[in-house]
C-alpha cells in the first residue's frame, strides 16, 4: 500500500480492525452488527465509489439518519480517497442547498425520506452527478446495496494534509462555513480522544447526530481501538429509550448536548437500573450547573464531563480528564496535543484569571475555510486559531467558557456575558430554559434582553422576572426585557440559536 500518509484513515480503520478481531461491536434497533462485516461492506461500498466514477479529493455528502450504514459509508468514502461532507437529516432544502452548491460535491449518500429535500435543494448545481439511496434502487437514484456488491478494492492513497472532511459549521451566528479538516486533523483529534478513554470503560451509548463534529469525533476515536468497544446506536434520541438501552446493555457511558440532559431529568431515572452508568458527557453547548446538581443528586457517583470544541478543530478542544478532580463549571483542560492560550484584542496573552478570546494550537485545527481566504485569514493567525469564545484559565489550567465573543453584550461600557444572565435567571422557580441576546440601543449601546420558558403549570409575568433578576444581578446586567415563549430556538444539534432570538426582538421584544 505505497502512497498512504502515516494517518491514512483507511488504513486506519484497517490497523484497529487487525489489533481488536471481530466481534459484535454495534447494537442498532434490535440488531448486532459485527466489525469484520462492517468492514467488509465498506471495503465493497470504496470500490462501487470508484468504479462509479467518484476521484480522489472529490466530495461526497452523507445525509443520513443515523444508523450502522453511516460509519460504513464514511470508511467507504475514505476508502475511495474522496471527503466526507456531513449534512444533517434535519436541514432544509435552502440550507442543504448551500452546502451542495458551495462543496462542489459530486454525490450524496442518503435514505428515501430525504430525497425530495435532496431534489430541490440540488436544483440548479451541476456537479452532482449521483444520489446513492439505502433500501431498494428508485427511480434517478443508485442502491447502496448495489454498489456494496462490488469485489474489495485496494486504499487509494491520500498524504497526511489531503481533505478527509468538509464541515459545515451550524451558521447561527451567519452563513454556514465550510471547514476544511485533513487526514491528519481528523486522525489527531481521534487519538486525542481515545488517549482521554478510562481503559476500564468499553460499553457506550452514542445519540448524537453522527453529522455533527461531536459525532464525526466519535468516529475517529474507534480508528484507535485497541480492544473490542461496543457502542448502542440511536436513530435519535428520545429520553425513554435511553434510560431503557442503558439498563438492559450495561452502558457505562454516554455522550450527549445539554438539552437532552434536559429531557433526561424529566424523566424518572430512579425506576431504571443505571448502576453500570459512570460517566455522562457534555458538549456543544454549556451545561447549568442546576442540571449538573440535579443529576448527582439523583443518581449518585455519576461523573458529569464536560468539554470543549468547535466544528475549526474537528471538535476537540478540551476535555475533563481521568484522573483530576472535576471542577464544576469548568471545561477541563486542553486534550493531548493541544495548547491553549488566552488572548487580548491586540493578541498579546493574559495573565491567569483574565478574560479573553480562547486561542488553540493543535494538529487538530483546520486548514482552513472552504473558498474562503479571506475568512480564513481572520482566524488563522500567527500560527493559532482564535475560535471567538471568551475564556480564562485558572492556576491549574483548568479552562472557563464565558461566552462567544459575538454574543457578547456591551451595555454603557460594560461586559455582560449571556450566560452569566442565563445561569441566574434560571435560578427563578418558574423559569426553566433562559436565552440573553443584545438588542441595540441609542442610549446604552445595547440593551439585555432575555427569552424564558416557564415550568410546567408555573406562571410569572415579565414583569416579576425583570423585578427578580435586578435583585440578583448587577444594575447593568440584569434584563430590561424579557419575553415569556413555549420553547426556546435550538439549533439541529440542540444549541440555543441566539440568530433565531435576535430575529425575534423587532417582534416579540417590548419593554418591561
Amino acid at each position: 500500500m505505497t502512497g498512504l500518509g502515516e494517518r491514512n484513515l483507511a488504513r486506519a480503520a484497517e490497523l484497529a480492525l487487525e489489533r481488536t478481531g471481530d466481534y459484535d461491536a454495534l447494537f442498532h434497533e434490535g440488531v448486532w452488527y459485527r466489525s469484520a462485516a462492517q468492514a467488509e461492506r465498506a471495503a465493497r461500498i470504496g470500490a462501487g465509489l470508484r468504479d462509479l466514477g467518484v476521484q480522489p479529493g472529490d466530495r461526497v455528502i452523507v445525509m443520513m439518519e443515523n444508523s450502522p450504514d453511516v460509519g460504513v459509508v464514511y470508511q467507504a468514502i475514505w476508502r475511495a480517497g474522496a471527503a466526507i461532507t456531513p449534512a444533517i437529516f434535519l436541514l432544509a432544502p435552502q440550507e442543504l442547498h448551500r452546502i451542495v452548491s458551495d462543496s462542489g460535491a459530486v454525490a450524496v449518500i442518503t435514505a428515501p425520506p430525504f430525497l425530495d429535500t435532496i431534489a430541490k435543494a440540488a436544483e440548479g448545481v451541476g456537479t452532482l452527478r449521483w444520489t446513492i439511496c439505502t433500501g431498494p434502487a428508485q427511480p434517478g437514484t443508485i442502491s447502496l446495496d448495489d454498489l456494496a456488491g462490488h469485489e474489495p478494492g485496494e486504499l487509494v492513497p491520500r498524504a497526511d494534509d489531503d481533505l478527509a472532511l468538509l464541515l459545515y459549521t451550524g451558521g447561527t451566528t451567519g452563513q454556514s462555513k465550510g471547514v476544511v479538516l485533513t487526514q491528519s486533523n481528523v486522525w489527531q483529534a481521534g487519538w486525542a480522544g481515545h488517549q482521554l478513554r478510562r481503559p476500564d470503560i468499553h460499553h457506550g451509548i452514542s445519540c448524537l447526530p453522527l453529522s455533527h463534529a461531536f459525532g464525526v469525533l466519535g468516529v475517529a476515536g474507534s480508528l484507535h481501538l485497541e480492544e473490542p468497544h461496543t457502542t448502542v446506536l440511536m436513530k435519535w434520541f428520545e429520553p425513554t429509550q435511553w434510560l431503557r438501552l442503558a439498563q438492559d446493555h450495561h452502558v457505562q457511558y454516554g455522550a450527549m448536548v445539554p438539552s437532552m440532559l434536559y429531557l433526561l431529568l424529566q424523566q424518572p431515572l430512579e425506576e431504571y437500573d443505571l448502576s453500570k452508568l459512570e460517566i455522562i458527557g457534555f458538549g456543544a453547548a454549556p451545561l447549568l450547573n442546576e442540571a449538573r446538581e440535579e443529576v448527582q443528586r439523583r443518581l449518585p457517583g455519576i461523573e458529569v464531563r464536560e468539554g470543549y470544541g468547535l466544528t475549526e478543530s474537528c471538535g476537540s478542544a478540551c476535555s475533563m480528564r481521568f484522573g483530576r478532580p472535576i471542577k464544576p463549571g469548568t471545561v477541563g483542560i486542553p486534550v493531548p496535543g493541544c495548547e491553549l492560550k488566552i488572548f487580548d484584542d491586540k493578541d498579546q496573552e493574559l495573565p491567569v484569571g483574565e478574560v479573553g478570546e480562547i486561542c488553540l494550537r493543535s494538529g487538530t485545527v483546520m486548514k482552513g475555510y472552504w473558498n474562503d481566504p479571506e475568512q480564513t485569514a481572520q482566524v488563522l493567525k500567527n500560527g493559532w486559531l482564535h475560535t471567538g469564545d471568551m475564556g480564562k484559565v485558572d492556576a491549574d489550567g483548568d479552562v472557563t467558557i464565558v461566552d462567544r465573543k459575538k454574543d457578547l453584550i456591551i451595555r454603557g461600557g460594560f461586559n455582560v456575558y449571556p450566560r452569566d444572565v442565563e445561569e441566574a435567571l434560571v435560578e427563578h422557580p418558574a423559569i426553566a430554559t433562559a436565552g440573553v441576546v443584545g438588542r441595540p440601543d441609542p442610549i446604552h449601546g445595547e440593551e439585555v434582553v432575555a427569552f424564558v420558558t416557564l415550568q410546567p403549570g408555573a406562571s410569572a409575568t415579565a414583569e416579576e422576572i425583570v423585578s427578580w433578576s435586578k435583585e440578583r444581578l448587577g444594575g447593568y446586567k440584569y434584563p430590561r426585557e424579557v419575553n415569556i415563549l413555549d420553547a426556546l430556538p435550538l439549533s439541529h444539534v440542540g444549541k440555543l440559536d441566539r440568530k433565531a432570538l435576535r430575529s425575534q426582538l423587532p417582534v416579540t421584544a417590548g419593554k418591561s
